[in-house]
């Protein structure tokens, strides 16, 4: 078969020929369809991103993808052969224990069961066939009218959604999305509104951006411009919701200052809970006093929950999320260079999908 191979993070990556993966026990071989992206995966690649960990050895990357199951390996009983199935790339080691590994095949790995789950999987899904765990895939039955694009935009939609989830979010409650020009960000304020959010107010610092996102909605989502003034921020969040959110979804991502983190946990009412999400390259100064005193939750949260891709998908089917919001631009697999730059660039609505069949 034809895939991607990565010679360890900032070596060679090139298109050449695998060997066609075979189904072992626990496991199923999916004939790829699409995949999308990561906004990131050029410097990725190129070595630039040090927190990453990736396999010592070439491997395919590639961390979710559409596809139809070619073949199924032993210990594998509800999934079968033909269907069509969603592949997340967040695999949680199904030991019974306190505190079981995790890692992204195909992306990274941390610590020393993390590492060792990688040596185990290495490869993701840049090719023409994967093979992964089946607790990685979700059957996307009765979603027929969507092409293989259309569901890989769903891989952009179900991380911010495993922290609405993990936030415990409530039809009728309050909800900021910090980072809302992103490319999580804005999915989590459409997801928010399709949950049930009251409101939604969709904070970030791009005014252009916001008004696309605000063109898609519907009027329970209100943008506002980030000034950088954490007090005038705060004030003008807590006035346009008479008195603040009940729940903050903080997606900035690569910050390089708390300012917006501190905003968004300053705009939460009593007992409000702000979910992190994002990343940030210097220490977060939590007011103690302040958090204390305000009974405010504050829960780091890694990807989802692994019914979540499921429960994402019960969403479109109801009708309750629109996903077209997000538009797909399809490229060939064998134009991957030119469509990681092209996912560098994308804005928070537009989404960069490989057609693995082209």
């Amino acid at each position: 078969m034809k895939a991607w191979q990565l010679d360890g993070l900032g070596g060679p990556f090139r298109l050449c020929e695998r060997s066609q993966p075979q189904p072992r026990p626990g496991s199923v071989v999916v004939h790829m369809e699409a995949s999308v992206l990561m906004s990131y995966m050029k410097d990725y690649v190129e070595g630039k991103l040090p927190v990453y960990r990736a396999p010592e050895i070439p491997f395919i990357p590639g961390g979710n993808g559409v596809g139809v199951i070619q073949a199924i390996g032993e210990n594998v009983w509800h999934l079968k052969v033909g269907q069509r199935v969603v592949i997340s790339s967040h695999l949680v080691a199904h030991e019974n224990v306190r505190d079981p590994g995790q890692i992204l095949v195909g992306v990274t790995a941390q610590g020393p069961i993390g590492r060792h789950m990688q040596q185990d999987w290495p490869d993701g899904t840049l090719s023409e066939y994967a093979v992964v765990p089946a607790s990685l895939v979700t059957p996307v039955d009765g979603l027929e009218q969507l092409d293989a694009a259309q569901l890989a935009v769903t891989m952009r939609h179900v991380v911010p959604y495993g922290g609405l989830l993990r936030g415990r979010l409530a039809a009728g409650e309050t909800l900021l999305v910090s980072g809302a020009t992103g490319a999580y960000g804005g999915a989590g304020a459409l997801l928010g509104l399709a949950m049930g959010a009251a409101r939604v107010i969709a904070l970030g610092r791009d005014r252009r951006k916001l008004d696309k996102l605000a063109a898609v909605a519907d009027k329970r989502l209100t943008t506002l411009v980030a000034t950088g003034d954490m007090a005038s921020d705060v004030e003008r969040i807590h006035s346009l919701t008479g008195g603040g959110v009940d729940m903050a979804l903080d997606m900035v991502g690569g910050a390089t200052d708390a300012g917006a983190t501190l905003t968004a946990l300053r705009s939460l009412v009593d007992g409000g809970r702000l979910v992190l999400m994002g990343s940030m390259a210097v220490p977060l100064p939590l007011p103690y006093t302040e958090v204390m005193l305000h009974a405010w939750e504050v829960i780091g949260n890694f990807m989802y929950s692994r019914d979540a891709y499921r429960r994402l998908l019960e969403l479109i089917r109801s009708g309750l999320l629109d996903i077209s919001a997000i538009r797909p631009r399809v490229f060939s697999i064998r134009d991957l260079p030119e469509a990681m730059e092209a996912a560098r660039r994308a804005s928070g609505l537009e989404c960069v999908v490989i057609n693995h069949r082209k």
